[in-house]
């Protein structure tokens, strides 16, 4: 792994943030949750879970890679209509199923999230609302520095936590249009993995806490860690945003607590494998970081030399973590589907592990 301090650019502030040694970075904490954190979260996801998605599968876009790529439309909390992918073996039975959730700026195509991790995988990727053209909603905006602020005047209304509801009712999705996944989250049924990068993994970590029918997760670069600190770095993402709003609007720290991906880790106990950066311009790393060192659960680091960035070496960490991926989920999801235990998880991880 290179030094994240030997990397050349062109930004006014030090993308390591000053964390040039990995060990540094694996004492971030998360910040305190407010009294009524959990309830706020459970009754988000009540709600979602009483939504009837109503989904309809369109015909096959494409087929490559062992699956064929369908179209798909669901509905989400407040009678939203969202739009997608679905991706389903080309042949055999499905086995497992996953939800995988895009960065900010939206999904264009299901592009290199798929194929899913492991094969026989029914896979959908939901735009979640305001995101991509298969997420437009009216009256929210489609462009990630206005994005991340609509609705932050209050918990009730930020937009974020209808985004991590929009997940939940993608889920709903896929289990009523696979028929092998419906007793996902059941005794004896199947467990759904999670796979999300930047945006879709700070979404992640704030949804996936409360709903049962996940046995698994992946979040690589995750945004939204440790809001207070995040407050100080300056940064080239939808962060700057957020800091120039809270700038002239400081009660919205009180909203923040609420959709704090570090904060919601404490309460994430399934197993999750965690991609964090070492230098980003564009997610600080200390949040990405804060991600990881609070889950209450089994987990797995590996440390990336940059992320948002292009580096020598990319693809190569790439690779290594494609292959992790697959090792991970099928000890954790495979076990399940088996009927076996998984084995013994590595315990605290340690940097580039």
């Amino acid at each position: 792994m290179a030094s994240s301090v030997a990397l050349s650019h062109d930004f006014p502030f030090d993308p390591a943030y000053g964390y040039d040694a990995p060990d540094a970075l694996l004492t971030v904490p998360a910040p305190p949750a407010p009294d009524d954190f959990d309830a706020f979260w459970r009754e988000r996801y009540a709600r979602a879970r009483a939504v009837d998605p109503r989904p309809v599968l369109g015909p096959v876009e494409e087929e490559r890679d062992g699956v064929r790529v369908h179209g798909v439309a669901f509905t989400s909390v407040g009678g939203v209509r969202l739009g997608g992918w679905l991706a389903l073996p080309a042949e055999g039975p499905v086995r497992y199923g996953f939800v995988v959730g895009h960065g900010y700026g939206g999904r264009r195509e299901p592009g290199r999230d798929l194929p899913a991790p492991l094969p026989g995988a029914a896979t959908i990727l939901p735009c979640v609302r305001g995101m991509g053209e298969r997420g437009r909603v009216a009256g929210i905006p489609d462009v990630a520095d206005a994005h991340v602020l609509h609705g932050i005047g209050s918990r009730a209304s930020y937009v974020i936590g209808d985004c991590a509801a929009d997940l939940w009712c993608a889920a709903s999705a896929l289990t009523t249009l696979v028929p092998e996944l419906a007793s996902a989250g059941l005794p004896g049924g199947p467990r759904l993995g999670y796979l999300g990068e930047s945006f879709g993994g700070g979404l992640g970590a704030l949804a996936l806490p409360w709903d049962d029918r996940f046995g698994a997760a992946q979040l690589t670069v995750p945004t939204f860690g440790n809001h207070p600190l995040r407050l100080t770095l300056p940064c080239a993402g939808s962060g700057e945003a957020v800091r120039a709003h809270h700038r002239g609007h400081p009660e919205a720290t009180e909203v923040l607590r609420y959709f704090d991906a570090a904060t919601a880790a404490t309460r994430l106990t399934l197993p999750t494998l965690v991609a964090a950066a070492l230098f980003d311009p564009s997610v600080p790393p200390p949040g990405q970081f804060a991600v990881h060192n609070a889950l209450a659960g089994e987990r797995e680091l590996q440390a990336l030399t940059a992320g948002h960035f292009a580096y020598r070496g990319m693809a190569a960490e790439a690779a290594e973590l494609d292959a992790r991926r697959t090792r991970f989920f099928g000890e954790r999801l495979g076990a399940a589907a088996r009927g076996t235990r998984p084995p013994e998880g590595p315990g605290p991880a340690r940097a580039g592990a």
